[in-house]
């Protein structure tokens, strides 16, 4: 018989909030306040932080570059063609998916054994700040 099914890793709660932790700590040392949100590998939200300060307007922006990261199973942002944003394509992404995919970086897969267990989405900063707190929560699992 042919295998139906698949093991492999998930995210759990408790995953989830280690992911956020180490990223909360990571935007303190920065000093810049992040709003993060961590979801599984459908992109459905487990954990979220608005730490202190953070903008409001920034939420769903973090939810966003989260959930876009999970089901791309790559990093949030903007469409490329070699060196060069590829606009249209990163528009036409965005509207094609009803803005579940977003072309602004912050947004890290959750890889566990090769397996993309969930995302990371973080905002409130540039974008490289933002994807330095991503990455630091991120870099949790690769420890686990």
């Amino acid at each position: 018989m042919p295998l139906v099914t698949r093991n492999h890793p998930k995210l759990t709660l408790e995953g989830a909030r280690a992911v956020l932790d180490a990223a909360e700590r990571r935007a303190r040392e920065i000093g810049v306040p992040m709003d993060i949100a961590v979801a599984d590998d459908g992109g459905h939200l487990l954990a979220f932080a608005r730490m202190d300060g953070a903008k409001l307007s920034s939420v769903q922006i973090a939810i966003t570059k989260a959930e876009c990261a999970a089901i791309r199973r790559l990093p949030s942002g903007p469409a490329m063609a070699g060196d060069t944003v590829n606009l249209a394509l990163s528009l036409g992404l965005a509207v094609a998916s009803r803005a579940r995919q977003i072309p602004v970086r912050g947004g890290v897969p959750l890889v566990v054994e090769g397996h993309c267990v969930g995302a990371i989405g973080v905002s409130n900063g540039s974008e490289d700040q933002d994807t330095d707190v991503a990455r630091a929560g991120a870099a949790v699992l690769e420890k686990a």
